[in-house]
């Protein structure tokens, strides 16, 4: 944890540019993390395949939740432009990135579930 804290400013979190706070508000939202984490192990998903993944989630939310994520650059959408209308959704470069970080979180908690076992 020392090699964190020398690499961190705590003060940091005070700031209107605070690195953590900005990365919640983009991916901190209940339906989010699952999305992305379904999207990780896809190329391409269709939306109607992402909603059945994704149990408990409305068709409002996703759609809502798949905007943002694509304005904030985490993800693509891919219209084929058919009839009926078919569309793909995959994580671009920026989302990739946050792969990483998704799995060592995913780690965490499942060694926390285990501790409480």
């Amino acid at each position: 944890m020392e090699k964190y804290t020398a690499e961190l400013d705590k003060n940091d979190i005070y700031n209107d540019k605070c690195p953590i706070l900005y990365a919640l508000k983009i991916i901190g939202q209940k339906w989010k993390l699952p999305i992305l984490w379904y999207l990780m192990d896809h190329d391409g998903i269709h939306y109607n395949e992402l909603r059945r993944k994704v149990i408990g989630i409305t068709n409002t939310m996703l759609t809502r939740c798949l905007r943002e994520l694509e304005e904030d650059g985490l993800i693509l959408r891919c219209d084929f432009k058919t009839i009926p209308p078919s569309v793909e959704y995959k994580l671009t470069q920026n989302g990739k990135e946050l792969l990483p970080t998704l799995t060592e979180l995913y780690n965490w908690g499942k060694k926390q579930i285990t501790n409480l076992q």
